[in-house]
């Protein structure tokens, strides 16, 4: 069904044509919620509810917000109540205290009680992720046994990719993968098949850790357990790659040099754009106005040998940008688990050797730059121009060399005194790498052309 001939249908009020409503997929709602924010909370009350639910879960923050303040009552509460139960903590975790307490109301008192619950663990939490429908069996039961549980409520949970087993505590003892009930006999007993070998996480740990967990193991779903082992939910695939996909957005605007933005550039306000990016710009314009006084301290030197001021941009870009990219393949790694601050001397030996390398690389480039330029007559740097070419190779190297290092070591440095290694963003270190830069070409050239030019 074509999205106009949707608006078409609500603009005239067609209700013998509602049914046609049925055939929109989650994906088709989303976009029509997205184009026409003033007719989708009509469509949200012509919807079926589990239709809705399912679509209702890939909208923007705010887009939900519009769509739940706008239904009637009843109609939101069909909505919050047949949303799965992370999502609707994930919708509820997000609003104001005073707007929660106004949609627990409408809630039925069983999804009431269980939405709490959820909502009770730290903001951030594993807990607040997972979803408490799973099925769990018991390791004396048949595999008959468990086909017919799933059969009674297998509607009811999120996956039934794995069922876990749990003990008379509840404490979890193994999960198993759905095929391994449905190729062994049904009288066979359920411990027959067990192998004792499962990965849980901690309700309370970091949401972040669940990215992990599933990254360096292909599954669906994991089981959520407490302090003591016992088995209070579930995180699936559908979840942690949402939140994957929100992590990395917020690293990569944070390397940027502004703040998170939290919601689609689309949709921010120029107010709320202006505030995630000025703070970091005056940040950043203050760090390098410590450029200009150390070249304000170099005065002499320029003076002497004008020649050098040429060569400026060329320097302090170069460690800006060798310090952005070690930054950058840094933070990177880990934000994917690959290294810590344990690490930081096999990185810091890496990084001398590739600075060292690429050093030489740009100051070949640039030496070869001054001499071609100067036998050419293309620019004439002076009787003395070997030894400006000199100090811009000894420089190079010195300043990329700099550069990767600092681009490198700040991540890890921050992460080990509990700051986000995000904040050591390639802006940053360009700021930083500049200044110093300046300090390292001017040094070089001080030895270098010292009795001749200087």
């Amino acid at each position: 069904m074509n999205l106009n001939d949707v608006k078409n249908l609500l603009q005239h009020n067609k209700i013998t044509e509602f049914v046609k409503l049925k055939k929109l997929s989650p994906k088709d709602i989303v976009e029509f919620t997205n184009r026409n924010t003033k007719w989708a909370v009509k469509l949200f009350q012509h919807l079926d509810p589990t239709q809705a639910a399912k679509a209702f879960k890939f909208l923007r923050k705010k887009k939900q917000e519009v769509i739940i303040r706008s239904l009637p009552e009843e109609k939101a509460a069909e909505l919050l109540n047949n949303l799965k139960p992370d999502d609707r903590t994930a919708f509820l975790s997000l609003l104001p205290g005073n707007a929660v307490k106004e949609l627990l109301k409408i809630l039925s008192p069983e999804t009431r009680e269980e939405t709490l619950e959820l909502l009770g663990y730290p903001e951030g939490s594993v807990g607040r992720l997972m979803t408490p429908d799973y099925v769990s069996v018991n390791k004396k039961d048949s595999v008959q046994q468990v086909l017919d549980l799933i059969k009674q409520r297998g509607r009811a949970t999120e996956t039934l990719n794995f069922l876990f087993v749990t003990d008379e505590q509840g404490i979890l003892i193994d999960d198993i993968n759905i095929k391994d009930f449905l190729i062994v006999e049904p009288n066979m007993l359920v411990e027959q098949i067990m192998d004792y070998q499962f990965i849980s996480i901690n309700v309370n740990h970091p949401q972040k850790e669940a990215i992990t967990v599933f990254r360096h193991n292909s599954r669906y779903a994991l089981p959520v357990t407490d302090d003591n082992g016992v088995l209070l939910g579930i995180v699936t695939l559908d979840d942690v790659l949402r939140l994957a996909e929100k992590e990395g957005t917020r690293e990569i605007q944070k390397i940027g040099g502004s703040e998170a933005l939290d919601e689609p550039y689309t949709t921010i306000s120029f107010t709320n754009l202006i505030k995630k990016r000025a703070g970091w710009l005056i940040i950043l314009f203050l760090g390098e106005m410590l450029t200009a006084t150390a070249m304000g301290h170099f005065e002499g030197e320029i003076s002497k040998a004008v020649v050098l001021a040429l060569f400026i941009p060329l320097i302090i870009s170069s460690g800006g940008n060798s310090g952005s990219q070690a930054s950058s393949i840094i933070i990177r790694a880990m934000a994917v688990g690959e290294i810590s601050f344990r690490d930081w001397w096999r990185v810091m030996r890496k990084e001398i050797s590739s600075g060292f390398v690429l050093g030489l690389i740009l100051g070949a480039v640039g030496f070869l730059r001054i001499s071609i330029w100067q036998e050419l007559h293309w620019y004439n740097y002076g009787e003395h121009w070997l030894l400006v070419a000199c100090t811009v190779f000894f420089a190079l190297i010195g300043v990329v060399l700099w550069g990767t290092i600092s681009g490198s070591m700040l991540p890890l440095i921050l992460k080990k005194l509990g700051a986000d290694p995000a904040a050591s963003s390639a802006p940053f270190v360009a700021t930083l790498v500049d200044v110093t830069g300046l300090i390292i070409y001017f040094s070089v050239a001080y030895i270098v052309m010292r009795g001749k030019l200087l």
